[in-house]
């Protein structure tokens, strides 16, 4: 099968997931993260939890730095706001996430 032809087929089952259950596949899709982007990225998810877990334990409460970190290793086909809502909603990595959405809310609604 041709790579138009693979690529196309693909476009075509993009539109059949629905967002509102796996809108992070949607994402990997649409932005056409490479099978290596997304092996990365979850590595990237896996060494922020630790990270994150021991931060917990250690008694800190502001959490900034991870999601700088996150942002700025993540592959930049992806939106990093976007991103962390779609994890979220498919359930990975909830505390962390919830850290994240936390710091994001407080941003845009001028709180920080």
């Amino acid at each position: 099968m041709s790579n138009r032809k693979t690529s196309f087929h693909i476009q075509l089952l993009a539109q059949t997931i629905d967002i509102q259950k796996f809108p992070l596949t949607k994402l990997i899709i649409d932005h056409h993260v490479t099978e290596e982007e997304y092996e990365a990225f979850f590595h990237l998810l896996q060494q922020l939890e630790k990270q994150y877990e021991v931060q917990k334990e250690e008694g800190f409460v502001e959490f900034t730095s991870l999601l700088v970190h996150f942002a700025g290793m993540l592959t930049q086909k992806l939106p990093p706001n976007q991103t962390i809502y779609a994890l979220k909603k498919e359930g990975y990595y909830p505390s962390l996430m919830n850290e994240f959405i936390q710091l994001i809310e407080q941003d845009r609604d001028g709180s920080r």
